[in-house]
């Protein structure tokens, strides 16, 4: 199947036909399986023979939905979790140890930042984050216990790429692991183990299922890393997928081509459109010239995805007045949707992080964050025009 294009084979790989022949994969909803023998039971508990043993970590659905992504990330294998979350947990807990240390990037998702400091550190852990971009910070950060370097590319909500095959050279120069979250991009837009990262990690929740319909995770690599070490943990502590879950994403992945380029040409419209809105100070998308690493975007990824960000003229109140204009866009901190979400990041995805931690990471007060879906872009730039429009009325905001 490696010699398919990545459309044919979100839609084709992975999967074996049971013998009742169907087109459409099956959903094997059990708990366990049964053995032939107790020899063959032994030899499946052991390793010895492989197979279906218990769908904590054995499942043939999830394990279609695993190897889908595998080949579609070009990893050797895929582990798929409960949550974006639980796939960041186990992650870390499957590759480090207490004494260990991560250099992350600043620019992460609020909840895996509180994961890192009140959680990681717990058992010996130590982070320290550093910004995305700065590559001298990244590498005058690095200790001689570092093990893993983190990000994301985009990063949420600031858009921010950094250069993977850059941090691959200090990752591997460190004889430490580059981790990068590709929620954002997908496989469809950019392939992060092809430029030199070791680990992938997915909220499956977002984009690969692509209508907010169930949660889950997944970490792609080696198979001695992922195969071996994470999957250890997901058959021992059991932040497992569950059979349903791994049916709804495989069947988000054979429409993952044709919806990330849809996302990004109505994300690219909406962009340029609000970076000519007077309301506006700022708009953050790798897709637009004046984007900091438009060049670099150009040439890591195949499009600049559905996410984007907007600073409005004022603050909170301006940023809140805008988004409670709103009568169609979905006011939620999810994303990855064909419906249109919109959200003040400040006050919901990094509510939870330092207020000197969010300014100095640009998460600023005035700050709406849209993660664009398949609506025609013209009811969108609708949607969003009266609260807009309204800041610049004097007497609504005098001053």
């Amino acid at each position: 199947m490696e010699a398919y294009t990545l459309a044919t084979l979100a839609i084709r790989a992975g999967y074996d036909r049971t013998h009742e022949q169907e087109n459409s994969e099956a959903i094997f909803p059990t708990s366990s399986f049964v053995y032939e023998s107790a020899q063959q039971a032994a030899d499946r508990f052991s390793g010895e023979e492989p197979g279906n043993v218990y769908s904590r970590f054995t499942n043939p659905t999830v394990r279609t939905f695993e190897n889908k992504l595998a080949l579609m990330e070009g990893g050797e294998a895929c582990v798929a979790t409960a949550s974006g979350m639980a796939a960041i947990l186990a992650c870390f807990m499957g590759t480090l140890s207490a004494g260990d240390h991560i250099v992350s990037s600043a620019s992460i998702f609020g909840t895996t930042k509180v994961l890192f400091n009140n959680y990681l550190k717990k058992f010996g852990i130590d982070v320290c984050f550093v910004p995305q971009t700065d590559y001298q910070a990244w590498s005058e950060a690095i200790q001689p216990n570092t093990k893993a370097l983190f990000l994301e590319t985009p990063s949420n909500p600031l858009t921010e790429v950094a250069d993977i095959a850059r941090l691959s050279q200090l990752a591997s120069q460190a004889k430490a692991l580059l981790i990068v979250d590709n929620c954002f991009c997908t496989p469809i837009l950019q392939q992060p183990l092809k430029q030199g990262a070791d680990i992938v990690i997915h909220s499956a929740t977002k984009f690969l299922d692509g209508q907010g319909r169930c949660l889950g995770g997944a970490i792609v690599g080696s198979q001695s890393i992922v195969g071996e070490d994470v999957r250890g943990v997901i058959r021992t502590a059991g932040p497992t997928m569950s059979p349903f879950n791994a049916w709804v994403f495989i069947k988000g992945l054979e429409t993952l081509a044709i919806r990330m380029e849809a996302h990004t040409l109505r994300a690219q419209l909406l962009a340029e459109w609000l970076s000519q809105h007077p309301a506006v100070e700022r708009v953050f998308y790798p897709g637009l010239g004046s984007h900091p690493q438009y060049a670099l975007a150009q040439r890591q990824q195949k499009g600049a995805g559905a996410l984007l960000s907007f600073r409005v003229k004022g603050g909170r109140d301006q940023a809140w007045s805008v988004i409670d204009a709103t009568k169609m866009l979905s006011i939620t901190a999810n994303l990855g949707d064909v419906k249109t979400s919109i959200t003040h990041p400040a006050s919901t995805t990094h509510s939870r992080v330092e207020p000197n931690e969010r300014e100095a990471a640009g998460i600023t007060e005035n700050l709406i964050r849209i993660s664009v879906g398949l609506e025609d872009v013209e009811d969108i730039k609708n949607d969003l025009v009266a609260g807009l429009n309204a800041l610049l009325s004097p007497a609504k905001y005098p001053g």
